[in-house]
């Protein structure tokens, strides 16, 4: 209570400070869509008492939800993501638009159609991206780093772990979870991408959509080899 009353009397003094924090929260959410009072607390640089009066108040308002995840021993913890609501406070007004078209083409095309043309969409991305490159003069290694600076301007959050025999990459955020939540055939844009710089498929392991923390996909060292 008396932190409670604290947290208002400095926000009455200084509202820009809670706009500020209000719209870092949002955005933090924005481009990692799954994320606990604390780690929202160390990516906004505030201590977390004051991050969760702003994420209660942001969800009666139904810019964000929670839902309870178990880890490990001890009580569930809340994660929290956006809404579509919340999506719209950023300028991206095209996401109604998206979700729309995305539903007529489900309503009038085969998924085998709808499928093929996800699919030649992203291999059409990749050849832009990689008109100026020379593929098949890198390693492994050299075409996953180029990856990642690709996916990274893409919007993206990437990093390439070395384990062993395989190379695993990691996509902690995801700019089409949004859309993927309703429509999650999207997901073979970013497969299809990974596939075209590595020449080969790539297997996924851990899915945002099915309710991991992140999208994960398992690439063999020896995949060029075969």
């Amino acid at each position: 209570m008396f932190n409670d009353r604290l947290l208002s009397d400095k926000q009455e003094k200084h509202p820009k400070m809670t706009t500020n924090t209000r719209n870092r929260v949002l955005r933090t959410l924005l481009l990692n869509q799954r994320r606990t009072v604390n780690e929202l607390a160390e990516a906004v640089d505030i201590d977390p008492i004051s991050v969760r009066h702003h994420v209660n108040k942001l969800e009666a308002e139904g810019l964000i939800q929670s839902e309870e995840e178990r880890h490990g021993v001890g009580r569930p913890r809340l994660i929290y993501t956006l809404t579509n609501k919340g999506m719209e406070q950023f300028p991206q007004r095209y996401l109604q638009l998206s979700l729309r078209l995305l539903q007529q083409m489900k309503e009038n095309l085969s998924e085998k159609v709808l499928g093929e043309i996800f699919q030649e969409l992203a291999q059409g991305i990749a050849v832009d991206l990689t008109r100026n490159v020379n593929l098949d003069g890198l390693s492994l290694k050299e075409r996953l780093e180029l990856l990642e600076e690709v996916l990274t301007s893409e919007g993206f959050m990437v990093n390439i772990l070395e384990e062993d025999d395989n190379f695993y990459l990691v996509e902690a955020s995801c700019p089409y979870h949004h859309v993927g939540g309703d429509h999650p055939e999207i997901c073979v844009v970013d497969q299809e991408l990974i596939a075209h710089f590595i020449s080969a498929q790539p297997q996924r392991i851990e899915c945002i959509l099915d309710g991991d923390n992140q999208c994960k996909y398992r690439i063999k060292k020896t995949i060029l080899e075969g």
